[in-house]
């Protein structure tokens, strides 16, 4: 079961920030780029945004502008492994939300208590239909920029449903390796996990 909860963990890392320094080394823009659009389907890797780290900086800062549905986050220097996710675009006021509110000094699940309230009272929205999120994980030093692949890492698939319950998708709420399931049933966040292996 430990593999599976680490995996759901990063589920959510795109509303996460390290607030460490990076490390001394940030790769180059280019570089973070290639690597942070690797989850996606080829046809959205050229169009998506993508958010990274300067040299010196915590910050995360748009590397790339860009004109399609997802918006893709750079490894962080400062993470204690590589982690690049990918998360269409109508789930960025939910994303950016707790982005904001861990830089804030918010911590661990009242992120989402905080989230969830503002949801409800209607001053975060959620979008109306489904949303992916792509994602790999791996030890550092899994993306070979000579190469521009990974070597070593787990993707991940999600695909979040606001409010869905395992009775309303028939999903189970039982982690199943190569199939879906259904995590934070009757949430904002509920959503469908896929984790094609472990």
């Amino acid at each position: 079961m430990r593999p599976i909860r680490w995996l759901v963990a990063l589920a959510v890392a795109p509303a996460s920030v390290s607030a460490q320094a990076p490390a001394a080394e940030t790769p180059p823009e280019a570089q973070q780029i290639a690597a942070a659009v690797l989850p996606l389907p080829t046809e959205f890797r050229e169009n998506a945004q993508v958010l990274g780290y300067r040299t010196g900086s915590t910050k995360l800062v748009t590397l790339r502008a860009g004109k399609g549905p997802f918006t893709c986050l750079a490894s962080d220097p400062a993470g204690p492994r590589f982690h690049v996710a990918c998360y269409h675009q109508s789930m960025e006021p939910f994303m950016l939300r707790g982005r904001t509110l861990r830089a804030e000094g918010v911590k661990g699940e009242q992120v989402d208590t905080v989230r969830f309230k503002e949801v409800k009272a209607g001053k975060l929205m959620m979008p109306k239909q489904p949303a992916a999120l792509y994602s790999l994980t791996g030890p550092t030093g899994s993306f070979d920029p000579a190469s521009g692949t990974t070597h070593g890492t787990t993707p991940l698939f999600v695909i979040y449903i606001p409010g869905a319950t395992s009775l309303s998708t028939g999903l189970s709420i039982q982690p199943v390796q190569g199939g879906p399931w259904i995590m934070f049933p009757g949430t904002p966040k509920a959503h469908i996990m896929l984790v094609p292996k472990m």
